[in-house]
C-alpha cells in the first residue's frame, strides 16, 4: 500500500506591509477595533502586478531549495487559488510554465480558504493509488485584488501570500486520512459578485461580500465537526494532536474552535497577527513557518483544518 508523505514546504509573503495604524488614514477603522475583532495587527500586500503565480513560483523554489526532490521529479501541480491570474488558464498551467516542467497535469481547486485541504486530499489519492509520485500542492492567493478598500468590513481582514507542500510516495504514513465538504446553500454569505461581460452586476462589485456573524457561526461549527471527524477516523483523540493548524481567518474563530476541542493555544499555531487572512495560502503558510521555526518537528501529528466559501471546509490528520 501506498503513503503520501509531506516531504518539503515552502513559502512566501510580498515585501508590503500593511499595518492597522495605515488603514487607519484608508478608512473608517481603528488599530483597537482590528485588533479586538479580529486579532489582525498587520498584513502583506503585493506589489502592483506582482501575480498569483508569481507568489506561487517564489514558495515553490523555496521549498525546492529544503527537498529531496527537483522540480524535474513533480509528476502533477494542484494550485488552490480565488484570486488566479486569469480565467483562462488556469493559474497552475501559468505556474508550470514559470517553473519550466511541461507535460505533467495540472489544474486549480476553487474552494476558497479550504482550497489547500482540498488539494491535499486530491493529491493523497492519487499518490496512495500509485497513479502519481511526487505532487505540488499550492496555496496562493492576491486578496488585495478582490478587496474593496472603502469597506471596512471586509478591506481589514485580507492579505497576500503563497505556501507549498511537497508530497510524495512513502512506505510509512504520512497524510492519515483526509476529510472534505460543502454546503452550496450558504453560497450567499461569502462570495465575489462575477465581473465576466453579461454578468456583471453595478450594484455590486466585484469584491468579497461576506455576512460576518453567519460565517462565524457555521465556521466554528464545522471546524469543531471535522476535526472529531477526522480523530474517529484515526481511532485517535484530541491528546494525539501534537499541533492544531487552522485556517488563519480570525482570531475569535480559532480560540473557539480550540476551546471547544479543549486544546491549550500553546498547541495551535497562529499567524493571522500578521498575515491576516489570506485564504488558500493560510494554512500552507502557517506549516511552513511552524516548521521552519522548529515548533513541527518529524513524527509529530498535526490537525490542518480550513473553511472558506462555497460554503467548503476539511481537515487532514498527518504525521509530519
Amino acid at each position: 500500500m501506498y503513503y503520501s508523505r509531506i516531504v518539503a514546504t515552502g513559502s512566501y509573503l510580498p515585501e508590503k506591509v500593511l499595518t492597522n495604524h495605515e488603514l487607519e488614514e484608508m478608512v473608517d477603522t481603528s488599530d483597537d477595533w482590528i485588533v479586538e475583532r479580529t486579532g489582525i495587527r498587520s498584513r502583506h500586500i503585493a506589489a502592483e502586478g506582482e501575480t498569483a503565480s508569481m507568489l506561487a513560483e517564489k514558495a515553490v523554489r523555496k521549498a525546492i531549495e529544503d527537498s529531496p526532490v527537483s522540480l524535474s521529479d513533480i509528476d502533477m501541480i494542484i494550485v488552490a487559488t480565488t484570486t488566479g491570474d486569469l480565467v483562462m488558464p488556469c493559474t497552475a498551467a501559468i505556474l508550470q510554465d514559470r517553473l519550466e516542467v511541461p507535460g505533467i497535469p495540472v489544474f486549480d481547486v476553487a474552494t476558497a480558504c479550504a482550497g489547500f485541504i482540498y488539494g491535499l486530499s486530491i493529491a493523497d489519492q492519487f499518490i496512495r493509488t500509485g497513479h502519481m509520485k511526487t505532487i505540488l500542492v499550492v496555496g496562493t492567493e492576491v486578496m488585495s485584488s478582490i478587496l474593496d478598500w472603502t469597506d471596512r468590513r471586509t478591506c481589514v481582514l485580507f492579505g497576500d501570500g503563497a505556501g507549498v507542500a511537497i508530497l510524495q510516495r512513502s512506505e510509512e504514513p504520512g497524510i492519515l486520512s483526509t476529510h472534505i465538504h460543502a454546503d452550496g446553500s450558504y453560497n450567499d454569505i461569502l462570495y465575489v459578485p462575477s465581473s465576466l461581460p453579461g454578468q456583471f452586476d453595478a450594484e455590486k462589485l466585484p469584491y468579497v461580500q461576506m455576512a460576518g456573524n453567519k460565517v462565524f457561526k457555521f465556521a466554528v461549527k464545522a471546524l469543531g465537526d471535522v476535526v472529531i471527524e477526522a480523530l474517529a477516523a484515526n481511532d485517535a483523540t484530541k491528546a494525539d494532536i501534537d499541533w492544531l493548524i487552522p485556517h488563519q481567518a480570525n482570531m475569535r474563530i480559532i480560540t473557539a474552535t480550540a476551546k471547544k476541542l479543549g486544546l491549550p493555544m500553546e498547541r495551535v499555531i497562529v499567524t493571522v497577527e500578521t498575515h491576516g487572512n489570506t485564504s488558500a495560502a493560510s494554512v500552507p503558510l502557517a506549516l511552513d513557518l511552524a516548521i521552519r521555526d522548529g515548533r513541527v518537528q518529524r513524527g509529530q501529528k498535526i490537525l490542518l483544518e480550513g473553511f472558506g466559501g462555497g460554503l467548503a471546509w476539511g481537515s487532514a490528520f498527518i504525521t509530519y
